[in-house]
């Protein structure tokens, strides 16, 4: 835990002015994953999609070794029918992710594994604006019939104990209030791990990728249908 708390405190200090320019300067990412959901739209068969930031996205790797490919490589070997979805853009908040919530579940969507928070808790912005932002988002996904996995985050110390308390207990009480699937840390495991970082000491590298996909995989595998 020490090493999880040094890592974010680290994230914070060093990387926070970069994290907080990627979002809105991403004019780029928004294309790019509105394309992805675009050519899912066409496509026979249901789907899994990945609501989430950096993280999701797989900054600074090919995309094949981002989560949510590692993920549809595992569907696909193990006989489900199912496409993925990355709707993951850098620097994306909990805001930003409702905002483009209607074009990423366009088609015949079942799934949506959200993984929203890590720029919330960088910026220290309140995690009550960013529980209504995922209260939202977990509740228009409930309406539409779509099964919601929701992935909990960590927030960086230096902002004090009552911040990362009440942040963190964010993602509890959504899960507990809309009965959802609960990963309570998207990076254990991986935060603090230098061999499964990227040098930014932030963002998983490959190997940590492969780990992540198991974690989200054990939550993800008893809701699905072969």
């Amino acid at each position: 835990m020490l090493r999880i708390l040094h890592f974010f405190l680290l994230a914070a200090l060093m990387l926070l002015p970069v994290a907080c320019a990627q979002p809105d300067a991403s004019s780029d990412a928004v294309p790019v994953a509105q394309q992805a959901a675009e050519r899912q739209r066409t496509s026979p068969g249901p789907r899994i999609v990945f609501l989430g930031d950096s993280l999701t996205a797989g900054l600074g790797l090919p995309r094949e070794q981002s989560v949510p490919s590692l993920i549809q490589a595992r569907l696909n070997s193990e006989g489900y029918r199912y496409e993925v979805i990355n709707a993951g853009v850098s620097g994306d908040t909990s805001a930003g992710g409702l905002n483009r919530l209607e074009w990423s579940l366009g088609g015949d969507v079942e799934v949506l594994v959200i993984e929203l928070g890590a720029n919330d808790g960088l910026r220290g912005l309140p995690p009550a604006q960013m529980k209504r932002n995922l209260n939202e988002i977990i509740s228009r996904a409930k309406q539409r019939d779509i099964t919601v996995i929701l992935t909990g985050m960590e927030a960086p110390p230096n902002y004090g104990f009552a911040y990362t308390s009440e942040f963190r207990q964010v993602f509890r009480d959504l899960a507990g209030e809309h009965k959802v699937a609960l990963v309570p840390f998207y990076l254990d495991g991986v935060a603090g791990v230098p061999s499964l970082n990227l040098q930014d000491g932030i963002h998983p590298n490959a190997a940590g990728q492969r780990i992540i996909e198991q974690t989200v995989w054990r939550a993800l595998e008893p809701v699905l249908e072969k």
